[in-house]
């Protein structure tokens, strides 16, 4: 069978002989891109039925991964700037040089991030960024799930929050006329310090209008929460739920800062968190995300890599060891975050703060699969699966990713893979040459 003979195709698929859910059994993908079947011994009563047999012995099979914040094109600023303090990251190279992009840098930013999500077990992420429409393009060429938000940044300037919220409603209508089932969008306002009340409060009820989902930054510094304290009198969570942005259907990243009654807020709210560890250690926001208060206040904290300008990669594997790492030394306790926290985190956690599913490889859930080789040295030897998935894997011990039933890397070969690699590298050139012309 050529590889390109399997990543074209669309229709009903059989998983044979697997580790699923730590048993070995059979999955079988009807031509909706569902599990409609799965267990041991079903290989024989599906067979016929499926043009194509993916062989899994000596795979394990297990939920596609949900990155529920990251700015996808931002793969063209991978190593543009790196060790710097995060005022001085942002003022001095990453905004003058995104002052330059253009929709067709987005495009090929986002063609690049979801190749590196393919590659890697990525089926779903959610994103903010600029030029979003050429975002929601290069998603459908790929073949991933996407929640998608104008990064909504008004400064307190009526004219510019116009503007802004022109451009998410313009966003929002693009996104629904395309009537893709894996693509769908957010509002997007970027934080407490970049959008006015007024600005919230209308992205706070545009979503309620259109039953969309909200995505904010939340807490990433010490500074943030000092400077809300002085402006409003109150914490950032506590300010965004004045103004109606703490919902069921809202994630919010970083959140490093929380106090505790800031976490039974969340909790209260049912508000989505997304931890994001390698970038906040890097950027050295001097304090890891309270993961054991936002647990005990029943909060669903999930999972993000951020943009690779602050973390490098999009590897979802190796943030699932971050995060397990920084929480167990920040908080000095070798028992916050166990490996299985880590993975519903990056799986079950993420498809619900996404509405994507169960992020689950059961019966009537979507087909979001991915394909880990067992014959790899850092699977090798399988004492525990889950230990091995979180603390011992990287993205690339996958071998096959599918997404709503559809084969998107097959044995690490991907379609189109070179003109990506091509264009995407070629963007990024021109990107930096239009920034210093």
């Amino acid at each position: 069978m050529e590889h390109r003979d399997i990543l074209d195709y669309t229709g009903a698929l059989l998983i044979r002989d697997i580790m699923v859910n730590g048993e070995r059994g059979d999955i079988f993908i009807d031509e909706t891109g569902t599990i409609a079947d799965t267990g041991d011994g079903i290989a024989e009563k599906y067979r016929t039925e499926a043009e194509f047999i993916i062989d899994g012995k000596g795979s394990i099979a297990m939920p596609g991964l949900v990155n529920t914040h990251t700015h996808a094109a931002m793969t063209l600023l991978r190593g543009y700037a790196d060790d710097m303090v995060l005022q001085d990251w942002l003022t001095q190279r990453i905004w003058p040089l995104e002052a330059h992009l253009t929709g067709q840098d987005v495009y090929w930013g986002t063609k690049l991030a979801c190749l590196e999500m393919i590659k890697t077990g990525t089926t779903a992420f959610n994103d903010m960024y600029f030029f979003m429409e050429d975002a929601a393009r290069a998603v459908d060429e790929a073949g991933i799930r996407a929640v998608l938000s104008h990064g909504f940044i008004d400064l307190n300037l009526p004219d510019k929050r116009e503007n802004e919220c022109r451009a998410t409603e313009k966003l929002v209508s693009s996104i629904k006329s395309m009537n893709n089932r894996r693509i769908r969008a957010a509002v997007g306002p970027h934080a407490i310090y970049t959008v006015s009340p007024e600005g919230l409060n209308w992205c706070a009820d545009f979503a309620a209008s259109e039953k969309i989902g909200t995505h904010i930054h939340l807490s990433e510094t010490e500074k943030e929460v000092q400077d809300c304290i002085s402006q409003y009198g109150k914490r950032p969570a506590c300010h965004l739920d004045d103004c109606g942005i703490l919902t069921p259907s809202t994630i919010a990243a970083h959140c490093c800062w929380l106090d505790e009654d800031e976490c039974a807020l969340m909790g209260k709210r049912n508000v989505n968190i997304s931890h994001n560890p390698a970038s906040n250690m890097k950027l050295a926001t001097h304090r890891a995300m309270p993961y054991h208060w936002l647990k005990a206040a029943g909060v669903n904290v999930c999972l993000g890599t951020d943009g690779c300008a602050s973390n490098n990669n999009i590897d979802m594997f190796e943030e699932m060891k971050t995060a397990a790492l920084l929480q167990k030394f920040f908080w000095n306790d070798p028992t916050v975050l166990p490996a299985p926290e880590a993975l519903a985190m990056a799986t079950s956690n993420g498809a619900r703060a996404l509405s994507t599913g169960t992020g689950s490889l059961t019966t009537g859930a979507p087909a979001d699969i991915i394909l880990i080789s067992t014959r790899t040295a850092c699977n090798i030897p399988l004492h525990n699966q889950t230990s091995n998935l979180v603390y011992a894997c990287s993205g690339s011990s996958v071998d096959t990713t599918i997404c709503n039933g559809r084969v998107l890397m097959h044995e690490r070969h991907v379609l189109n893979e070179e003109e990506v690699l091509n264009g995407s590298a070629e963007a990024a050139i021109q990107l930096v040459r239009r920034s210093r012309s």
